[in-house]
């Protein structure tokens, strides 16, 4: 005796072996020999053969309509033989009930099963709507389909373009068009990125990456530029009030520099002493941080700087209403340094008043003339000069105060985008340009926004006024609101207060200092949950701002090196395979580099440079040069102070 059992989900057959009621031993007809117990038994039957019968059942089960056998089955409950005997009207044979069976197992949303051979048909609500499911299902696989093949073929779906931001930078993966971009490129062997620029989803390389940055941080923006607009604010209304300053103030600043947040004056006093004034644009005299402008600052937390580009925190007007430009009276806190003949600081003082900026100076302009050789061979003529040599001889004092001295060995880069001229590699040509850090001017600037920030972060110290602190102890920097020493400049406490235009934690410990000289309640009370919070999200945000910005340089380097066509490079090993380029802040991997002391110098053939990654192939050509007694500049020196002091 021949049977039809149910094993694992699937139908099989085999023939008896030994019965013994509850169970039976049974050869498969797979040919392995099994104990089955008997309520898995769905038919018996002496012919044709088992390994017949589900063939030709399943031959015979296509002829049987769903629809039709569906029409004629019972309401209640029944079992597969049951309706096998309705539909051929005599007792079935076994081929024709294992037909039925057969049907009736591969139409679930016709027939809902209810145990071993035993169904019910489905009710006429559900089974509509489960049809209507399974066609929107079949639907939307054809569309899968036809998308995947659009792209493959390099045409854009029409369901693409409002969803390119999602579908590049946070797929879902349960909507259709993120399987049918897997789908094509699967099978064009393409990542995402590739795919769609051919598609002509990508203007160009810049776009990606900046876009990325965009839906992270701006996700109003959505391919537009929506979020980086700023909402409708009330103005900054200044004090009309505030006293003139009895001073020639003047900024030090890169071309490029629009928010001009510091300057200095210099009067020099009979006996020699000198009255050194720090001058910062005082933007929180315009607006608080309840205000719209508040908030909005708040809300962005910092300037996004970028080669080429720039997001600024606050409005244009309102900046340009607050920016130390020459020619301007402008809103500031200025802090007084009284310093002796011998440079020695003997006291300081803070005032809020209006500063008449008679000069921008710019680097470019002042290095010729004011560097390191012609301080020591003479300076020649040129617009306050006089007052740059003597603040930058109080600058090496106060540096030597605190017990540190000027890295001459590391470098900075300026980012210059051309984006009238087109190039190969899409709008915009970059140059690069390399100065070196710690020349005198960067120590003039650096060692002023020192003395502010650590003054100024004392005095709300003293006055026990919470604000927002940069800390470094065991070589960690962090933010703080408690005024911790920061060893990696050397001062008992640091609080960022330079940069208001720019930075959301030097606005809000102006608004602190503010209150405090006005003799006001401070805005930010002690125990502040919302300075607390402000905090977290500054430092998060900052950094994340940084690192964008790290790997927008990096696209720009490698844009230069594609640009200039190029082909071989010298670099500096980092460790292992890790190599700087000498001329670029570029850190690349190099293959085929032998095991090599850090410092040492090597020539590479750089090649596959892939813009859309932000990648390129570097290979070792040959070693160069063992480490000078100056060692590396790894570029990884953080001890909180940027190239202007910051």
């Amino acid at each position: 005796m021949n049977l039809l059992f149910e094993e694992d989900g699937a139908f099989k057959t085999g023939t008896i072996v030994a019965d013994n009621d509850a169970s039976l031993q049974v050869d498969t007809a797979a040919g392995r020999r099994i104990k089955l117990k008997a309520a898995n038994v769905l038919l018996r039957f002496a012919a044709p053969a088992p390994t017949e019968l589900l063939a030709q059942a399943e031959a015979q089960a296509e002829t049987i309509e769903t629809e039709f056998l569906w029409e004629v089955c019972p309401d209640a409950e029944f079992g597969f033989e049951e309706l096998a005997r309705e539909y051929v009207g005599h007792a079935p044979a076994p081929i024709e009930a294992a037909a039925v069976l057969l049907r009736l197992h591969a139409a679930p949303i016709y027939f809902h099963r209810k145990g071993k051979g035993r169904f019910r048909k489905a009710p006429p609500e559900i089974l509509q709507a489960a049809l209507a499911g399974q066609e929107k299902k079949r639907q939307q696989a054809l569309a899968i389909e036809r998308m995947a093949d659009e792209l493959t073929a390099g045409q854009l779906p029409a369901e693409f373009p409002p969803l390119l931001d999602r579908l590049l930078y946070k797929p879902d993966r349960n909507r259709p068009e993120t399987k049918a971009l897997e789908a094509a490129c699967a099978k064009s062997g393409e990542s995402p990125e590739r795919l769609l620029q051919r598609c002509g989803a990508l203007p160009d390389s810049h776009a990606l990456h900046l876009g990325r940055f965009l839906f992270e941080h701006f996700p109003e923006n959505h391919g537009g530029t929506g979020g980086t607009q700023f909402p409708a604010y009330a103005d900054a209304v200044d004090p009309p009030d505030l006293p003139l300053a009895d001073v020639r103030a003047f900024s030090i600043d890169d071309a490029h520099t629009t928010e001009i947040d510091d300057a200095f004056s210099l009067a020099v006093k009979p006996d020699g002493s000198l009255r050194v004034g720090i001058h910062i644009a005082a933007p929180s005299l315009g607006f608080g941080p309840d205000s719209d402008l508040g908030r909005i600052a708040r809300s962005r937390l910092s300037t996004v700087y970028m080669p080429g580009r720039k997001i600024t925190m606050l409005p244009e007007d309102v900046i340009e209403s607050h920016t130390l430009d020459a020619g301007h009276n402008v809103p500031a806190l200025s802090l007084y340094l009284d310093v002796a003949p011998d440079l020695r600081v003997l006291g300081h003082e803070t005032k809020i008043e209006c500063v008449p900026v008679v000069a921008n100076l710019r680097h470019h302009d002042i290095e010729p003339v004011f560097n390191v050789e012609t301080l020591a061979s003479g300076l020649p003529e040129f617009p306050f000069r006089d007052e740059l040599k003597r603040l930058w001889e109080l600058a090496t004092v106060l540096e030597a105060g605190r017990g540190q001295t000027s890295q001459q060995n590391r470098k900075d880069y300026s980012f210059v985008v051309d984006w009238d001229v087109a190039t190969p590699q899409g709008p915009g040509r970059v140059s690069i340009d390399e100065r070196p850090r710690g020349s005198p001017l960067d120590t003039l600037v650096a060692e002023l926004m020192i003395v502010a920030n650590a003054t100024w972060g004392a005095m709300l110290r003293d006055a026990r006024i919470p604000a927002l602190y940069r800390a470094q102890t065991a070589g960690k920097a962090r933010m703080t609101t408690v005024a911790t020493p920061h060893e990696g400049l050397g001062v008992d406490c640091y609080a960022w207060s330079t940069s208001p235009l720019r930075r959301f934690a030097d606005l809000a410990n102006q608004w602190q200092l503010i209150s405090h000289l006005r003799g006001e309640p401070p805005a930010y009370p002690p125990k502040s949950a919302d300075l607390m919070a402000a905090l977290r999200d500054f430092e998060l945000t900052y950094a994340s701002y940084a690192e964008f910005q790290r790997g927008m340089e990096r696209y720009w380097c490698l844009r230069w090196l594609a640009q200039e066509n190029v082909t071989t490079v010298v670099a500096q090993v980092l460790k292992e395979n890790i190599v700087r380029l000498d001329t670029l802040p570029l850190v690349l991997k190099a293959s085929g580099m032998p095991t090599l002391e850090r410092g040492v110098r090597v020539r590479l053939a750089v090649s596959e440079i892939d813009l859309l990654a932000a990648e390129a192939k570097a290979t070792f050509l040959e070693l160069i040069e063992l480490p000078g007694p100056d060692g590396v500049d790894d570029g990884l020196t953080d001890n909180g102070v940027a190239a202007d002091g910051e």
